[in-house]
């Protein structure tokens, strides 16, 4: 593969001209600016970083005519177990409910560790060609399921150190979350499997206690914490809140996240301010999953009857964002019955995310939320790799024709190329026919 019409990027010492590099990805937080540089990559790291147009002449060197460069993709929210059961698991009705119950007959039929795996490596395929460097995965963990999924997963971790950097998180049920045994015998895998702790609750009637339990255990095993909360349009919820009052109460001093968030959109104003300011409070950090919010929430489809949606589902992200929180977004789901679509691509997620969720304007502020694809999550998950564009850091870039924020978000940039370590990688994907076998 070519580098835009020229010969492939050289080892060694190379140097990027007439690039744009948006300012947030060097560290700039809250800066919507673009500066025009020259990059200087030496055995795959970054060398020097210097206004367009006065890096030294000498030695192999590429125009980007101005194209853009963003840091490698960091997917903070996923579901590798679940990805690429569509074929054979569909969602009945579009529902939340409906993607549920097909998930856990599908799991209960095919979830033996041989099918997860190469669904799950073809996952990660996908993520890789399209500019991923780090993933955190939900993996479905009530028992007997943690027991395999948990050590496929560090196999898999193994497997790809150096591509995708990856972690892992527990989701249970808040049945799970309330049941003493069962939260523990959950929670030791974690331990055990160097993961994080979860779990997923909306409108349910022992809420505050599921997420008190489920702090208490994670403080008590010296784990970090990431759960869904509130995906429902029940007005009910209250799980975040539940969240952040229980991390208050108790002192937890390990790293929350809460994905999701949906029900803020059909609450009071008072509850939404509420809710915002003491999850910011307890130092939460939000994940908007906006192209599966828009797919499942407020859908209704009765007897084949489908009425059009009036709400978009994903949460108050830029009110979150305004109050303080570290805020990111992410792909969830792909080709499963929660989201019939996606492929782990982070050009997608943005594109999509500023549609769904309107942080693109005032545009002049808008490139600031490319830190939430990259060094936003990375820092809140301690990844090794950590989404910036700065010297010593390595040269995990995308590397655009694009030049502009309208022109990177109006085209699904499949020209882009991706660099790891300085060196240009295959970025062919891989094809859906390899699972074909699995889905009979």
């Amino acid at each position: 593969m070519s580098l835009h019409g020229t010969p492939a990027l050289s080892t060694g010492t190379v140097t990027l001209r007439n690039a744009r590099v948006p300012s947030a990805t060097r560290g700039k937080v809250g800066s919507g600016e673009v500066e025009a540089v020259d990059i200087e990559i030496v055995d795959g790291a970054i060398a020097a970083i210097c206004p367009a147009g006065s890096a030294p002449v000498e030695g192999p060197s590429h125009d980007l005519d101005a194209g853009l460069i963003l840091p490698a993709f960091v997917d903070i929210h996923t579901h590798l177990d679940k990805g690429h059961i569509w074929p054979r698991k569909q969602n009945p009705d579009g529902t939340w409910l409906g993607a549920l119950l097909a998930v856990g007959a599908d799991r209960e039929r095919n979830w033996a560790a041989a099918d997860v795996e190469r669904r799950f490596d073809f996952a990660l395929r996908c993520a890789y060609a399209h500019g991923t460097a780090a993933i955190r995965t939900h993996l479905d963990s009530a028992p007997p399921q943690h027991e395999i999924s948990w050590s496929l997963f560090e196999e898999m971790r193994t497997r790809w150190a150096g591509r995708i950097e990856l972690q892992a998180v527990s989701i249970v049920g808040p049945d799970t979350l309330v049941n003493p045994g069962e939260l523990d015998a959950v929670a030791q895998q974690v331990k055990a499997s160097g993961g994080i702790l979860g779990g997923s609750v909306a409108e349910y009637a022992r809420s505050k206690e599921a997420m008190l339990r489920v702090v208490e255990k994670a403080g008590e095993l010296g784990l970090d914490l990431d759960l869904h909360t509130d995906e429902t349009g029940d007005p009910t919820a209250h799980a975040l809140l539940h969240l952040a009052e229980a991390v208050l109460e108790t002192g937890f001093t390990g790293k929350v996240m809460a994905g999701h968030c949906c029900v803020l959109t059909v609450q009071d104003e008072r509850t939404q301010r509420l809710t915002i300011d003491k999850a910011v409070e307890a130092g939460i950090a939000i994940v908007s999953l906006p192209m599966c919010n828009i797919y499942l929430q407020d859908r209704v489809n009765t007897n084949g009857t489908v009425r059009t949606p009036i709400r978009r589902g994903a949460t108050l992200l830029n009110e979150f964002k305004a109050a303080g929180a570290v805020v990111a977004i992410a792909s969830d789901n792909t080709r499963d019955p929660f989201y019939a679509y996606g492929d782990l691509d982070g050009v997608e997620v943005l594109r999509e995310g500023a549609r769904i969720l309107h942080f693109d304007h005032p545009q002049a502020e808008a490139w600031d939320w490319v830190r939430a694809i990259g060094s936003a999550p990375a820092a809140h998950a301690g990844f090794t790799y950590k989404a910036v564009i700065d010297v010593g850091a390595p040269a995990d870039l995308v590397l655009f024709r694009a030049r502009s924020w309208t022109e990177l978000n109006a085209r699904p940039q499949h020209d882009r190329i991706v660099l790891r370590n300085g060196r240009q990688i295959d970025t062919t994907l891989p094809d859906y026919r390899e699972l074909d076998d699995l889905m009979e």
